[in-house]
């Protein structure tokens, strides 16, 4: 009797030495996979891959800053052109790689909202800004910072040796007297001079701004690569007229060539600036900081460097120009970014089948 007894404990024991076994084996599992878990996560927080086409200049120094401001998140940046880093992101769209887009052209940029790239985000102080750089089609997904616009270069003193009036539309710009006289972007590779044709179009129409370009384009000289290098040729005297965008302008004018910059009457187009946070960023809370850094923060180190920005009470204006700022911005068309992103690679085709015989080669 007794041996049977020690018999079915011995064998109670077997059981629950089993059964302990499978739940410490169970356990063990479980808490490796938490870890494993927690280390992948520890790998990205703190960690941000940045894709810009912004110049790269700027692009640092804004980076820098950020980080000194949270020292706790690494940056990682990947600079392109506009047009190649569009092209990787489209690439990349079933399988994202950023974590955040800082700085890309609204025009470019858009395209990618539609294709459902970006994450929905509504950035602190967003409510602050002007209203023109804020995405208006819920659910918000980016947010405008800063801008460029167009503009004519005029070189003084190859107008006077000439006998050229100086003009002060864009109107004035198709008259015979300046045939060969004006140099352009290509706004099939140049966003500046996507702007201005994008602004033409916007402002008078598509048959009479097709008609004002047939005309324009008789008096063109050239047309570059280049939204900044008509103005470069103006200041040199190659062109007397280069239109060209406002920030190039005043560093021609600052390194001594005797530039006016002109701001035509009719208006001027613009292109913005946007940020985004990638949809499948590993690193959501860190990509919130950095957009709601750039409405921030970020707002003032823009207006150091920039002429027009989402919040102008930020604008550090130049003392030497210092009505600069105020002229541009009453300017400005009503600029339908949508449209634009929408329309550009419709309206580009048209125009280098019309124009492209004038490009300068491409380097």
């Amino acid at each position: 009797m007794m041996f049977k007894v020690y018999l079915l404990l011995t064998k109670g024991e077997s059981v629950i030495t089993k059964l302990f076994t499978k739940i410490f084996t169970s356990t063990t599992i479980i808490v490796m996979f938490l870890f494993l878990l927690a280390f992948n996560r520890i790998a990205y927080a703190g960690e941000l891959l940045v894709y810009s086409s912004t110049d790269a200049d700027n692009l640092k120094y804004y980076m820098d800053e950020f980080q000194k401001a949270n020292p706790d998140i690494k940056i990682n940046v990947v600079r392109e052109s506009t047009g190649t880093m569009a092209a990787k992101l489209l690439a990349e769209k079933d399988n994202p790689q950023a974590d955040f887009l800082f700085e890309m052209a609204a025009t470019v940029a858009l395209n990618m909202e539609a294709e459902g790239m970006f994450f929905e985000y509504t950035p602190a102080g967003m409510d602050a800004i002007d209203q023109r750089y804020v995405d208006k089609s819920p659910p918000v997904t980016w947010v405008g910072n800063y801008g460029w616009a167009g503009c004519i270069c005029w070189n003084r003193i190859e107008a006077e040796k000439l006998g050229l009036p100086k003009p002060t539309t864009w109107e004035e710009l198709t008259n015979p007297i300046y045939k060969g006289h004006i140099s352009m972007p290509n706004p099939a590779s140049s966003g500046t001079g996507f702007l201005d044709v994008s602004s033409w179009i916007q402002m008078w129409g598509e048959e009479n701004a097709w008609e004002y370009m047939d005309a324009l384009y008789e008096n063109i000289g050239i047309f570059t690569h280049s939204g900044s290098k008509p103005c470069k040729q103006a200041g040199s005297g190659e062109f007397v007229i280069g239109i060209s965008w406002p920030g190039r302008a005043i560093k021609v004018i600052k390194a001594g060539a005797p530039i006016d910059m002109i701001i035509p009457e009719e208006g001027v187009g613009w292109e913005m600036q946007v940020v985004a946070i990638m949809k499948g960023t590993d690193n959501l809370p860190d990509a919130k900081r950095l957009m709601d850094w750039t409405l921030g923060d970020g707002m003032k180190l823009f207006g150091e460097r920039q002429s027009i920005i989402a919040d102008s009470s930020k604008v550090t204006k130049d003392p030497e120009l210092p009505d600069f700022y105020d002229e541009v911005q009453a300017k400005l068309i009503d600029n339908d970014f949508i449209w634009a992103a929408a329309n550009k690679t419709r309206i580009v085709n048209e125009w280098k089948k019309r124009y492209d015989s004038k490009s300068e080669p491409k380097s």
